[in-house]
């Protein structure tokens, strides 16, 4: 796996990202990695092995005020969404498969609603599903994580403490309250998204997926699937071989 750091800036803010070659042939859509808020590209690094080995191109971004990305002064989801999207049009792609965590995985479900012909496929990891009118903010039970939750979660601050020092933490509030607002316009949007859409949530505590909002948005999509793995929010990282059997073949389709 060839692996390459570059840094586009295209919205004002310089987002970096990681472009890693396939093993071998690599003519197949680029698969876009999107980590969720705190962490940043390296969190995907075993699958972006397994993807390279299937033989496709890979970028692992590391959104505004994460990783090695600049820091900026406002953090809307749209923001988000629109650093990926400009991101993919600085490359000259025209079309992607789009795999999102948590705070990356609603950034993609904007980027797929706003660019329909761009993105190909669709991934959302344990992405919190938009409030709607007269929902109550959906409560988080506490979780005690697992010995091996815990394990990948050490390993991953040892291997790359990037990601904890460089979190601006500035953005959490804004974050946290954009996604304890209603948002209307994405449920309506909801029903013309295009491409193919895989919803995974972990089966545990400690999951931020909202299951009566889950099975809201199965409802009004016209090609969703969902897949419930036994783990809590952070489902590449704590089950990474159940969560590449999942993803894997959905993209190959």
């Amino acid at each position: 796996m060839e692996t390459s750091a570059f840094t586009a800036t295209p919205n004002g803010v310089a987002i970096a990202y990681r472009d890693s070659a396939p093993h071998k042939g690599g003519g197949g859509v680029p698969v876009v990695l999107v980590h969720g808020m705190g962490g940043d590209g390296r969190t995907w690094d075993r699958f972006v092995r397994r993807l390279t080995a299937a033989g496709r191109r890979v970028l692992a971004v590391d959104l505004r005020g994460h990783g090695r990305s600049a820091r900026a002064s406002s953090y809307r989801f749209s923001e988000f969404a629109a650093d990926v999207a400009g991101l993919c049009e600085h490359l000259g792609f025209d079309m992607v498969d789009l795999v999102g965590h948590s705070l990356g995985g609603h950034a993609g479900s904007l980027v797929a609603q706003q660019q329909p012909g761009l993105v190909r496929r669709l991934v959302l990891e344990e992405a919190p599903l938009p409030l709607r009118e007269g929902d109550p903010v959906p409560e988080i039970p506490a979780h005690r994580p697992t010995p091996a939750e815990l394990w990948h979660a050490a390993t991953s601050m040892v291997l790359n403490p990037r990601a904890v020092f460089s979190f601006d933490r500035s953005m959490t509030e804004a974050v946290v309250s954009e996604f304890h607002t209603p948002n209307p316009v994405w449920w309506e949007q909801l029903p013309s998204l295009e491409c193919p859409t895989m919803l995974l949530r972990g089966a545990r505590r400690g999951s931020m997926v909202d299951p009566r909002l889950l099975t809201a948005a199965l409802s009004l999509l016209p090609d969703g699937v969902v897949r419930e793995i036994p783990c809590g929010h952070s489902i590449h990282r704590d089950r990474s071989e159940d969560f590449a059997a999942a993803v894997l073949p959905f993209l190959a389709d």
